[in-house]
């Protein structure tokens, strides 16, 4: 479901931004760059930049350019260290602790979200999820017990949530986030079809369905 979507980001003062004057777009590929490394074969040893690229849809000068921010283990003509290189981005990633989500609206996007096993397998642990249906709330989801969002501040501390998912409707997704950023969360995912103005402290990925089909028909015209 997370992969099916570009993720437009609000706001670029990202920690590895600042620390190494890293772009932003290279920043969005290293996810990319890992889930090829985690997709060769478990005997391959090394990889090429032609072969990152290949599964990236970049050329081998931006795999090399974008890997040589980090120092990448490899030896040059052979290629980089299969096992090496993906711990590398997962400590870049700080994909080494397990973060722990909130979702807050369990309609079928928020369900979809909740169902979805790649956010487990990634290292996001999925905690809590908050609705104001009555007849969601209580109800259990692939483990997780749905929780009035009036709770949601408390819940919030409580389970040191890192991360909040905002899959309401538009109208309600400020509200949601500010009520997110005042519970100590300072990352936000949002598929709510909604701009939001949040403290510069606090990332925001915004994740817009329509957005992106209207793209695509935008460019489906051009091919006449």
């Amino acid at each position: 479901m997370l992969t099916l979507a570009r993720a437009t980001g609000q706001g670029t003062n990202l920690a590895l931004v600042k620390r190494r004057r890293i772009s932003t777009e290279t920043i969005a590929r290293l996810p990319l760059y890992l889930r090829c490394l985690n997709e060769i074969n478990a005997g391959q040893l090394t990889c090429s930049s032609d072969e990152l690229a290949a599964g990236v849809g970049v050329n081998a000068a931006q795999v090399r350019k974008d890997l040589s921010y980090f120092s990448p283990p490899g030896v040059r003509g052979v290629g980089y260290r299969v096992d090496a290189l993906r711990d590398l981005l997962r400590t870049e990633l700080g994909l080494t602790e397990k973060h722990r989500v909130a979702i807050a609206g369990v309609g079928n996007l928020g369900r979809a979200i909740l169902l979805y096993p790649g956010c487990t397998d990634a290292g996001f642990d999925i905690v809590v999820a908050f609705d104001t249906d009555p007849l969601r709330i209580g109800a259990t989801l692939n483990g997780i017990v749905v929780d009035d969002i009036a709770n949601l501040e408390r819940v919030v501390r409580e389970k040191a949530v890192t991360i909040g998912i905002i899959a309401t409707p538009a109208g309600a997704a400020q509200a949601v986030a500010d009520r997110f950023v005042a519970a100590g969360v300072r990352s936000v995912l949002n598929f709510a079809p909604s701009v939001l103005k949040l403290r510069s402290d606090v990332q925001v990925r915004r994740v817009d369905l329509s957005t992106e089909l209207q793209i695509l028909s935008y460019h489906q015209g051009q091919l006449g």
